[in-house]
């Protein structure tokens, strides 16, 4: 309704300046009243064609250098409109709507120097540019993203605002252009400071090339094609009079298991969060590595869980970083009540990390019960230093008081490569 009473409004304003002139012209004749006339009679024609004319039809396209990359990383856009008819424009402004989840700046470790104030990582991105198209049917625009944070961005629409030369006709128009951009976590490096494997629990080998222990020695057999030199067994082959190896017992590793708390709390430190989500990957990655089986459980609102099992496959691996490159804290109910729901579910296990921003008395009553079913559980607190309580400290004194395993990592240790995890 407003823009058709803006059209009309121009539409009537252009048409009584023409009339203006022209009876001008007519009343009080002349060389000077007919030169007016024929020479702004040109520019109000154009004025009129340029109302008429259409950028509603332009054909407005968007082009992605990648759409999945890691978050800190930037991507190159390409926005290229196409126009049928050639109409000469002075100018055009183009605006990207950025969504909000790109209002916040990514920048790899450095960002958790700032884990005391996150807010100043929020910033206000505007993409807008201006061109003058004049009588160009095809027209390109080209921008970057830089330091884009994690997530699933969607860019959903592009502002076109255009004008005559003397302001008097404006045009504006939102071409709904959807493209989707994921940012995966960033990268962390972990070093585990202790050995996780070992060869009385787990159920699964290990499927590394290091499969024989040459510690542990089981037994004795005939030597095979393949066998290493420094396996032979001297004295049996000398007493059987051929060449015996020594059979070593197979290594197994340790089924775990990673529990991210993803619940949304009043006092929630976005960054401190983020940094549970790239520990949470850079662990698994790390346990994956020495060949043990680990699963992910993520707890968040009501239908915000989400448990990925114990497997090695590139498969399950796509899916978990795609499910922490979209995940968002939720949901109002405990993280405690849920954790202790989920893992009674589930049974006992071997080992159980539990990585959380929050906690509190019900949490510690939840660990020291969950403790009781799991062989080891192990809690990564994450928080930054001047927002860690005396009442969180006091609860991770009774911890390690009880041998539940529990490591603060705070701005500390967040910006160091790599980060330490202590697994005792």
């Amino acid at each position: 309704m407003k823009k058709s009473l803006k059209f009309f409004g121009n539409l009537i304003f252009i048409i009584a300046l023409i009339a203006i002139l022209f009876s001008y012209a007519m009343f009080q004749g002349g060389f000077v009243s007919w030169f007016l006339f024929a020479g702004f009679f040109p520019i109000l024609i154009y004025h009129l064609g340029f109302l008429l004319y259409p950028i509603n039809n332009w054909d407005v396209t968007r082009q992605l250098s990648r759409q999945v990359i890691r978050a800190g990383d930037s991507v190159s856009i390409s926005i290229n409109i196409e126009r049928k008819v050639p109409f000469p424009i002075y100018y055009c402004v183009f605006e990207e709507v950025l969504p909000i989840s790109l209002n916040k700046v990514e920048n790899g470790q450095q960002k958790y120097f700032y884990m005391e104030q996150p807010n100043k990582l929020m910033v206000q991105r505007k993409v807008k540019k201006a061109v003058f198209p004049w009588f160009k049917r095809n027209i390109q625009l080209d921008y970057s993203i830089a330091h884009v944070p994690r997530g699933q961005h969607t860019l959903k629409e592009i502002r076109v605002k255009t004008g005559d030369i003397f302001g008097f006709v404006k045009k504006e128009h939102v071409f709904p252009v959807e493209d989707g951009l994921i940012a995966n976590p960033g990268q962390l490096a972990v070093r585990m400071n202790n050995q996780i494997s070992n060869f009385e629990q787990g159920t699964v080998a290990s499927a590394t090339n290091r499969v024989t222990n040459t510690n542990v020695a089981a037994g004795v057999r005939e030597y095979e094609p393949g066998d290493r030199f420094s396996w032979i067994d001297w004295k049996q082959t000398a007493r059987k009079n051929t060449v015996m190896t020594k059979e070593f017992e197979q290594e197994k590793s340790t089924n775990i298991l990673i529990v991210l708390d993803s619940c949304h709390y009043p006092a929630l430190n976005p960054l401190a969060y983020e940094a549970s989500i790239e520990l949470t990957l850079a662990l698994m990655e790390t346990i994956q590595k020495k060949d043990t089986e680990v699963g992910l459980l993520t707890i968040g609102g009501e239908e915000e869980k989400a448990y990925f099992p114990m497997h090695q496959d590139s498969a399950a691996k796509s899916m978990i970083v795609n499910h922490l490159s979209q995940l968002e804290a939720q949901g109002k109910r405990s993280f405690s009540l849920q954790l202790k729901e989920q893992m009674m579910q589930m049974g006992s296990g071997e080992m159980v990390f539990v990585i959380t921003t929050q906690m509190d008395e019900t949490f510690k009553q939840t660990i020291e019960q969950l403790n009781k079913r799991m062989n080891r559980m192990v809690v990564l607190f994450i928080q930054s230093s001047l927002f860690i309580t005396e009442i969180q400290q006091k609860i991770i004194g009774q911890f390690r008081i009880q041998g539940i395993g529990v490591q603060m990592i705070t701005e500390e240790q967040l910006v160091k490569k790599p980060i330490e995890v202590n697994v005792q």
